[in-house]
């Protein structure tokens, strides 16, 4: 069985798709040498196209209003507790004027499916920003879209988009969310890398009802797509949704999870995320060492950072703070990486500028 797995990660790295079992056992982890070997393999590879490079992206988490009700998330529509805000266009300029001066030069707009912010408002914000701020990259985060408002908000100036697929399984996305469907959602990802966004796509990992065999199928959906980043942080439940009482996802399996989708996605910007940071107090540092390379800082107002909570005890102070970059920059120096504060783009990208 070892040398199974071992012949399967190097047919990985080489490009190869893998067969679904032994790509199971590998999403299981059973065989604490290969696990080893597989951190290894995944860092070598972010290094052959990255270096050591960790880049910094300003989140701007802008509203947290949300006509969706996904189960497992805070900010869900029909909870009734959340404390609700949305920025205007010059308070969220406002966001963006800080980092800039502290350095950042890509923003990510990211928050629920609001309403409120129709068309002509997001295209207006998005103009603003790039005829602001000399070169640099807006990103969003903000749901499912039409193709004509994605093109929209592209020919605005938006650079990227992230929305994560959250599981390849069907019955599994019918489970956790309310009126919505995996293929709309995968269409939503065709239709943007079709306009010419940097896209990113992703998944939980622990979601209440998923399998090791949904795990593999994330995966070799990451790998067919070939999206330009990809999130993956561990379900951590809400006290104020249906999923409250299930047990957050498992941290090491979130590493590996990080480190097979490097190998899958070699060029991929893989951040560590804020939910890796929550669940486990060394969790950035070990997805950065299993082949992540963005970190997303806060710039949001401070008095709405905790409004924005999508699960429990969610960092949004601290360390998690753009206004902490002294102390960001020292942790991913002391896992042997260098910060960078430039674009950041994809190194595909690069070679068409």
């Amino acid at each position: 069985m070892k040398e199974q797995l071992k012949d399967g990660l190097s047919r990985i790295k080489q490009g190869e798709e893998p067969d679904k079992e032994t790509l199971k056992m590998l999403v299981a982890g059973n065989d604490e040498e290969i696990n080893g070997t597989l951190i290894s393999m995944a860092d070598e590879t972010r290094r052959k196209y990255y270096g050591n490079k960790v880049y910094m992206r300003g989140l701007i988490e802008f509203s947290n209003f949300c006509k969706r009700n996904c189960k497992y998330c805070g900010i869900r529509g029909k909870n009734s507790k959340a404390e609700r805000y949305r920025l205007n266009k010059d308070e969220i300029i406002g966001c963006c004027a800080n980092g800039y001066d502290m350095g950042y030069r890509t923003f990510v707009l990211q928050g629920g499916e609001d309403s409120y912010y129709s068309d002509e408002i997001m295209v207006d914000i998005i103009s603003s920003i790039k005829g602001a701020f000399q070169d640099v990259v807006v990103t969003l985060s903000i749901g499912e879209k039409s193709e004509k408002t994605y093109r929209s908000y592209y020919e605005a100036g938006a650079d990227r988009y992230l929305i994560r697929h959250e599981t390849a399984s069907p019955s599994l996305y019918d489970a956790v969310h309310e009126n919505m469907h995996l293929k709309s959602r995968l269409e939503c990802l065709y239709s943007l890398k079709r306009i010419g966004y940097q896209i990113g796509a992703g998944f939980m990992v622990g979601l209440p009802g998923q399998t090791d065999d949904d795990l593999a199928h994330d995966l070799l959906l990451l790998m067919k797509m070939q999206p330009h980043m990809v999130g993956i942080g561990p379900f951590i439940p809400h006290a104020d949704t249906p999923f409250r009482d299930f047990p957050k996802g498992d941290v090491d399996k979130t590493v590996r999870m990080i480190a097979l989708s490097r190998l899958m996605v070699p060029k991929a910007l893989i951040p560590a995320t804020t939910a890796l940071g929550t669940a486990d107090a060394f969790g950035r540092e070990r997805g950065l060492m299993a082949g992540a390379n963005v970190v997303m800082p806060n710039l949001s107002p401070m008095e709405d950072r905790s409004k924005y909570m999508l699960y429990d005890n969610k960092l949004c102070m601290g360390e998690e703070s753009a206004e902490c970059t002294a102390t960001i920059r020292d942790k991913i120096e002391s896992a042997g990486y260098e910060l960078d504060m430039s674009r950041g783009d994809h190194i595909d990208w690069r070679k068409k500028q």
